[in-house]
């Protein structure tokens, strides 16, 4: 039994809110109270609290940091070259070492946030990412040799590429832990799509610095005046607000049963043969499809400059793409998660294919004095690859109802597939006698190629949203259970707790 006192002073501590299709901002969010099927007699309510947005805001601004160094010498690529003597495959090397050195990162990410928290995970990348930064910019020394300062650099890349992972990969984790159905999707797009966000701010910053030595003096105080963000994140809410969220979190190696079909079939994480299918197509669409925007990024200066356009122009266009697709994605996660709610791989089907012809076109579309034509290309594949990040990312953990394993799986494909892309578009180069000299033409045939024929196998995903599924299930039981408890009497508020 329950005080009178305590009972007062509950019921101050909360509020009473009946279904509307308010803002996903709008903290007055409806959640019944459910029931665990293992204690029927003591209901259990789930709850959202405020304090969820801060983490959000934290783990956005950390992903922006985060993203700076990859896309940072994309646009100064010539100048850097120039400026240092390095040769312009040393410098898609500084962006490729990062992106190996993420593989293997993003798998630990899981077992981290298993052996302490998200929280204390997000601390030791903050710390690792701000001695990168540093170590990164004592290459621009002038008494050091060539060797030396590549290697300085090169270092901080390869750090950078070990913390980086940590922010990406707990991001759908969060939104899992402090969100309801009705957001989780808006949740991690918005955490998400800051990591474009920084490379588009990268982008910008990095073109339009006076010389290649005082912008990375700029990304080193950008790093260490953001890092300390960290301090926002909480790991789990006190009370969890969905039945997910309220499950332990499942071992990294419970995914690699259940992708190889050993996993039992009474555990939460077992996959059917039929999800195993989705996730490996899913896995295999992510890969390329994040591979070749971070490798255009990264090349987006050697693409442009042989045709005629200078570092600013090929700043904005690298820019174009990522904020293009912070537009659109900010249109259709509320979507995603309103009207299109069970629907995330039919979204997926139509916009890939969409895809695949647009990086087709870039073949032709590449030549002198056709930036209009250009700028109308890279948004149109900005917003059609930014609005699918966060949806693939939701999609996966669907499949697998693992949120980090899946996530650290997704990304470990996508920064693999930027290496090849990278590496193999870095030997397509046309030699100085080609026509124009030192031109990528080969590179944007592979590119084309290769993206458009991964994205027809997304027509044969059929995407089921099983974690949703249990969700809304575990719901209608609450509901269900309360009506009975009242006598078949129905009741249109429940009680939402919030601190």
């Amino acid at each position: 039994m329950i005080s009178d006192d305590a009972q007062s002073s509950r019921e101050n501590d909360s509020f009473t809110a009946t279904p509307t299709a308010s803002s996903l901002y709008d903290t007055k969010v409806t959640t019944p109270k459910l029931v665990d099927p293992l204690c029927a007699e003591a209901p259990v309510e789930y709850r959202l609290y405020k304090k969820r947005f801060v983490g959000v805001a934290g783990l956005m601004l950390l992903n922006i940091a985060a993203a700076m160094p990859n896309a940072w010498y994309g646009p100064i690529a010539n100048e850097v070259s120039r400026d240092f003597g390095f040769t312009l495959d040393q410098i898609n090397w500084l962006g490729n070492a990062l992106n190996i050195v993420f593989v293997p990162s993003a798998i630990l990410v899981p077992f981290v946030c298993r052996r302490f928290n998200i929280r204390i995970t997000c601390y030791i990348a903050s710390f690792i990412f701000i001695v990168a930064a540093w170590i990164r910019y004592a290459g621009v020394a002038h008494s050091l040799s060539k060797e030396g300062a590549y290697a300085l650099m090169l270092v901080g890349q390869l750090l950078t590429g070990l913390a980086h992972p940590a922010f990406q990969v707990v991001a759908p984790a969060f939104s899992e832990r402090w969100f309801d159905t009705k957001s989780r999707t808006t949740m991690t797009m918005l955490m998400s799509i800051a990591n474009p966000v920084g490379g588009a701010i990268a982008q910008v910053i990095s073109s339009h610095s006076s010389t290649p030595r005082s912008s990375l003096l700029v990304l080193a105080i950008i790093s260490t005046a953001v890092m300390p963000c960290a301090l926002l994140i909480r790991d789990a809410p006190p009370t969890p607000p969905t039945y997910a969220a309220s499950q332990p979190r499942p071992h990294f190696m419970s995914l690699v049963r259940a992708l190889a079909g050993k996993e039992p079939r009474d555990r939460p994480t077992y996959m059917s043969l039929r999800e195993r299918i989705d996730f490996a197509i899913l896995t295999l669409n992510f890969g390329v499809l994040v591979g070749a925007v971070n490798s255009y990024t990264l090349l987006t200066a050697q693409v442009l400059s042989p045709y005629g356009y200078g570092s600013h122009t090929a700043g904005l266009m690298g820019a174009t793409i990522l904020i293009s697709g912070v537009v659109c994605a900010l249109v259709t996660s509320p979507l995603s998660d309103r009207v299109f709610t069970h629907h995330i791989a039919l979204m997926l089907k139509v916009i890939c294919p969409a895809l695949g012809v647009l990086w087709l076109s870039l073949i032709w579309a590449v030549k002198p004095n056709d930036a209009a034509g250009l700028f109308v290309i890279m948004a149109l594949i900005g917003g059609c690859s930014i609005t699918i990040l966060p949806l693939a990312l939701e999609l996966a953990v669907e499949l697998t109802r693992h949120a980090d394993g899946s996530v650290a799986v997704q990304w470990f494909a996508g920064n693999l597939m930027a290496v090849v892309f990278v590496h193999v578009e870095g030997a397509l180069r046309a030699g100085h006698d080609a026509h124009p000299p030192l031109n990528l033409h080969r590179a944007l045939i592979f590119q084309g190629a290769l993206v458009s024929g991964g994205v027809v196998t997304m027509l044969g995903m059929r995407g089921r949203q099983a974690r949703r599924e249990m969700d809304e299930r575990k719901q209608r039981e609450g509901v269900e259970m309360q009506v009975g408890e009242s006598g078949g009497e129905t009741r249109s508020d429940v009680n939402l707790l919030h601190n």
